[in-house]
């Protein structure tokens, strides 16, 4: 990847949101149309950037997903839906909130559900945004607990699939940094569909948090069958995707003239 291109085309964007966001009238709350008469060409300019963004590196489409992910939680390809725009930035970063409150790896489903339920969102969310694991790639330190003694049992996780426990134990070796990834979604990586819904039915979700939606000891009464109709039915997966990415979007919001805009992305002004 030609990461030095990469970066100058995020920067010449983040410049022009920035921009808009400056000149923009204040508001009180998030709308599709903020931009609509400051930068009315704002939509196809991100689409031609982002694409571009994706030409480079397909990975990119994940980290944006779960970028939006940890900055609804903590500070407040397939399906398409019109984003609620005007979100302003925070004034602090909160690694504490972000550890407490953002889904673990680890989670069982009756604690992502709890934590999902604590920000608004209820379990047709928890489910429809696990599903944006369709896409993108984990390290082997966040599910290698699985591979080797399991909950102090000196075996592997016994749910998850005996071929993937095998070629996942040759990937990540315990002698390994933890660093080498692979895909959340076996056999489909950069595909966004409902393929890793059939996952957890064979018992291939990488993430014990994924596979317990489906195996979890609370699943059958609260998960399970969202699993199981997405599985079967990729356009109920999309619109509830959809609906349910804007819901994550208004997870308390600053907007008007609370947060800022920041002009470096890393760093409050």
């Amino acid at each position: 990847m030609e990461k030095p291109k990469f970066m100058s085309k995020c920067l010449v964007l983040v410049a022009l949101l920035i921009a808009c966001l400056i000149i923009n009238n204040v508001e009180s709350q998030l709308t599709t149309d903020y931009y609509a008469n400051t930068c009315p060409n704002l939509f196809w300019i991100v689409r031609r950037q982002m694409f571009n963004a994706l030409m480079n590196e397909m990975r990119i489409a994940a980290s944006l997903l779960r970028l939006h992910f940890h900055d609804c939680f903590v500070n407040s390809g397939g399906p398409a839906w019109q984003v609620l725009l005007g979100r302003r930035d925070g004034l602090v970063a909160n690694r504490t909130g972000a550890n407490v409150r953002l889904p673990s790896p680890l989670d069982d489903v009756d604690q992502i559900i709890a934590k999902f339920a604590a920000v608004g969102l209820n379990i047709t969310d928890v489910v429809s945004l696990s599903g944006g694991h369709t896409i993108g790639l984990a390290r082997c330190a966040v599910f290698s607990s699985r591979l080797s003694n399991f909950s102090s049992t000196g075996s592997p996780d016994p749910i998850l699939d005996a071929s993937m426990v095998t070629s996942l134990q040759s990937l990540c070796p315990t002698s390994g940094d933890g660093n080498a990834t692979t895909s959340l979604d076996v056999n489909s990586t950069y595909r966004f569909d409902n393929h890793y819904f059939d996952n957890l039915l064979n018992n291939k979700g990488l993430l014990f948090s994924d596979q317990v939606l489906f195996s979890g000891n609370n699943a059958t009464s609260t998960t399970k069958s969202l699993v199981q109709a997405y599985s079967q039915d990729s356009a109920l997966f999309f619109r509830n995707f959809a609906n349910s990415m804007i819901n994550m979007g208004n997870i308390s919001p600053l907007t008007g003239s609370e947060g800022q805009i920041r002009r470096n992305c890393r760093v409050v002004n």
